[in-house]
């Protein structure tokens, strides 16, 4: 009875062994996916009030664990019985999120960004719920067309493998695009947090070490607004590098008319292509429902 159990202790130490083996060629072949999720997700999660950044924050990362929860299943179906549709979803993948793209270009240009006012009524406390429920929506959203790609490529490099390995591996990659991410992002949007504690710890100490800590924490602080802004530019741009990346690697054609750029600008320029037409659609589809 002994040895049953020690052989069957093997073999899960072994099945665990060759799991994390596949999960680390999996995680190398999503690092650029699971990049971009990251840039994205920052500039999704920000923009909210400081006190209900946490909340927002928390409230995507359960979204993002639903969607993994509907992709995975959904995923392992396809590639057992209806590998072709796997393409066109996510080229309508790619599509909704150079449409996001392009819609955030033009709203930086048209001056639409809203500021963040300070709510001082139930009326307007209301209205900044409201909106907030939009913004989780749209970066869930969002979280799900990057869930897909992340699901589909760490799926893709396990294909050989048995189905239980299959599970074990993708779902891995699944829970690190979740915690990871969201955790790097809740950790960037209390950077002021971090420096107003250590502005505080300063003030209690002396010497070098008080200089340091002052000095650190306030560059923490004034860091905060420009690290925003920055995310805001790259996950706009990481939008239209994921988007345009779908069609560029998924069609043959537009790989090959493209293959004399550099493979990032090919990629930003199908998806500018793609997002400027998805929203000269959907303006076109707005001023026919207005007529």
């Amino acid at each position: 009875m002994a040895t049953g159990i020690f052989a069957i202790l093997d073999d899960v130490a072994a099945l665990l062994d060759d799991a994390a083996a596949l999960s680390k060629v999996a995680a190398r072949k999503t690092a650029g996916v699971l990049g971009d999720d990251l840039a994205v997700n920052a500039e999704k999660a920000t923009g909210f009030h400081a006190t209900r950044e946490l909340p927002v924050i928390w409230a995507i990362t359960r979204g993002s664990l639903l969607n993994k929860l509907l992709i995975l299943p959904v995923a392992f179906a396809l590639s057992a019985w209806l590998p072709a549709l796997i393409v066109p979803i996510l080229l309508l993948g790619g599509v909704y999120l150079s449409y996001e793209g392009v819609e955030k270009i033009l709203e930086w240009f048209g001056g639409h960004a809203r500021a963040e006012v300070p709510c001082t009524h139930t009326e307007d406390r209301a209205a900044l719920l409201a909106e907030e429920q939009g913004k989780i929506r749209a970066a869930v959203r969002t979280d799900f067309i990057l869930s897909i790609e992340i699901v589909v490529i760490a799926l893709g490099t396990v294909m050989e493998q048995t189905l239980l390995m299959r599970l074990i591996v993708v779902s891995a990659i699944a829970l690190l695009a979740t915690v990871g991410v969201y955790g790097l992002v809740a950790l960037l949007v209390r950077m002021d947090d971090a420096g107003l504690y250590l502005i505080a710890r300063a003030r209690a100490s002396d010497g070098a070490v008080q200089g340091v800590l002052m000095a650190v924490g306030r560059g923490l602080v004034a860091a905060l607004p420009w690290v925003i802004r920055v995310l805001g530019v790259v996950g706009t741009i990481a939008m239209l590098l994921v988007g345009g990346g779908m069609f560029v690697h998924h069609i043959a054609a537009l790989h090959h008319l493209l293959a004399f750029l550099p493979a990032l600008l090919a990629e930003l320029l199908a998806g500018g292509v793609v997002g400027a037409l998805a929203v000269a659609g959907m303006h076109a589809v707005a001023r026919l429902r207005a007529a």
